[in-house]
């Protein structure tokens, strides 16, 4: 009887021994810290990379933390060294920057895509958007929203579209700007401006698309706005992140990415 007892116990210990130390393994490994990467993003990928990043993780089961803004503040906080994995900028030349500087691996730099810019107005707007940046000089806009072209490359090419056209200095009263292109959105939705220059890809998504009306600006308008990726040099996760890159080159990424109104390079 002794005899039983010491071995049923002898197992028992063996079994914790055992538990104990797949425990630990788990813990320490380092391959965990592969599964997660982190991704500035440009506000206008706001939605598009909801469903790029969702359709990532259901392929890869890594995770991808989003983070949205301007390009030109993230441009800044890369600079002085912000642990991201990845930079997608509304901008190339924020990404050019950071290859000359030596900030980004090598070769990795990427355009992903080119940018569209539109004026949109609430559904119940009784201005006429058909007529182009034209509307704007109509004295029932009190208030006319853009992304901070000191910062956003979607203001800059607001800017850019208002100057061409002849109307940037009769309606810079009325402007009010945007921290990034999503917020200049939101102005416009919350009844905070009367209309706005968002971009393409924030009218095409479901909860714009479904409670306003846009007019496509013509590109002739403003300087095409390139856009690009890169993975940083302080990346730990270097192979996710160019995963992820690859996966954005594959070509249903790309109808989704067309989808949302963007020109994506061939």
């Amino acid at each position: 009887m002794k005899k039983l007892r010491f071995k049923t116990t002898a197992k028992i210990f063996s079994i914790l021994a055992i538990l104990m130390l797949t425990l630990s393994l788990n813990l320490a490994s380092p391959a965990r810290a592969a599964e997660e990467i982190s991704v500035a993003a440009a506000a206008d990928l706001t939605f598009a990379f909801k469903d790029v990043a969702a359709k990532f993780q259901a392929q890869t089961g890594a995770t991808v933390k989003l983070s949205l803004g301007s390009s030109g503040n993230f441009f800044s906080q890369i600079q002085n060294g912000a642990p991201y994995d990845l930079f997608f900028s509304a901008d190339i030349s924020y990404a050019k920057k950071l290859e000359a500087a030596g900030l980004i691996e090598p070769g990795t730099l990427y355009e992903y895509a080119i940018g569209k810019i539109v004026l949109w107005v609430p559904a119940d707007s009784k201005l006429d958007v058909s007529k182009g940046l034209a509307v704007l000089t109509d004295p029932a806009i009190h208030k006319i929203a853009i992304a901070n072209p000191e910062h956003a490359p979607y203001g800059r090419a607001a800017k850019a579209a208002l100057e061409h056209e002849g109307l940037y200095d009769k309606i810079k009263s009325k402007i009010v700007l945007g921290e990034n292109i999503s917020q200049t959105a939101q102005f416009v939705q919350s009844g905070n401006a009367d209309i706005g220059i968002i971009a393409l890809s924030l009218a095409l998504a479901p909860t714009m698309k479904d409670s306003g009306k846009y007019f496509e600006i013509p590109s002739d308008d403003y300087p095409a706005i390139e856009q690009a990726v890169v993975v940083l040099k302080s990346s730990k996760n270097k192979d996710l992140a160019n995963k992820f890159i690859a996966f954005l080159k594959l070509p249903a990424t790309v109808d989704l990415m067309q989808h949302y109104g963007f020109v994506v390079p061939k």
